[in-house]
């Protein structure tokens, strides 16, 4: 890995996880016109920390049920619920505001409110059903899909800063710039390549591309409701457009 890449890695390592990991140079964002190809490596590596949970809850003997929902805890408390609170933070906005301005207000409070309850829950239920019905199957196949949609989501969450003006002036949504043509088709070809563990421990090759189109069909859905709603970008709508993909991502796989 050339040090160029490695320092994208580190930076979104650091970004999108609370992994120990060396400080990248500059900023703690990311500059996504380039880090962007490094966003699947960093998305496995977050992806393998729940697959190791979720194969050492099954050689304790849990059931997978179980050792799903410790799987995806794991998921949550390695990125510090980062996704997750942007989720919950636009189904508030979008389900309780009446206008636009309301809408991103909402958004900025960080208190969690019945819509974001709801899609919170909804979101794991979801995750951790489908995780199980995985590793009911074969649990390398549950571990394997684990590190490939945790790279597939990160990356096709990225789709809104593709189509979409920021919202506001500030925050995440607003930092987040639009990424270079190169550094989208050097992630594409990562994404691919993380595809080839579920491939090899067994996973059908139409589940993956299935999930690959769920993915980015989640995501665009996303995106079109952001702009509707509120016109453009926020921090928020990307976490909703990742969790959106990953739960696409872990339904596709998971459908027999």
């Amino acid at each position: 890995m050339d040090r160029a890449l490695r320092d994208d890695f580190f930076a979104c390592l650091r970004f999108y996880s609370r992994l120990p990991v060396p400080a990248p140079r500059g900023h703690e964002m990311p500059d996504f016109r380039t880090a962007v190809r490094a966003l699947p490596l960093a998305g496995a590596v977050i992806g393998a920390c729940a697959a190791a949970a979720l194969l050492a809850a099954r050689a304790l003997g849990l059931p997978p049920f179980l050792a799903a929902a410790l799987a995806v805890g794991a998921l949550v408390l390695v990125t510090g619920a980062l996704h997750e609170d942007g989720l919950a933070d636009l189904a508030d906005g979008f389900g309780g505001g009446a206008t636009r301005e309301e809408k991103l207000e909402i958004m900025r409070d960080s208190r969690l409110g019945s819509y974001g309850a709801i899609a919170l829950t909804l979101s794991l239920m979801l995750r951790v059903g489908a995780l199980s019905a995985l590793a009911e199957r074969s649990v390398l196949q549950a571990a394997a899909a684990l590190v490939f949609t945790a790279a597939l989501s990160r990356t096709a969450g990225l789709l809104p800063i593709m189509m979409l003006a920021p919202a506001r002036g500030d925050g995440a949504g607003h930092a987040a710039l639009r990424p270079f043509e190169q550094a989208l088709r050097t992630a594409a070809l990562l994404v691919l390549a993380t595809a080839l563990p579920p491939l090899a421990a067994g996973a059908p090759l139409g589940g993956a591309l299935l999930a690959i189109a769920g993915a980015a069909g989640a995501a665009y859905a996303m995106t079109k409701l952001a702009e509707r709603q509120i016109g453009g970008l926020t921090g928020d709508v990307l976490g909703a457009a990742q969790q959106a993909a990953e739960i696409a991502a872990l339904l596709a796989l998971a459908a027999r």
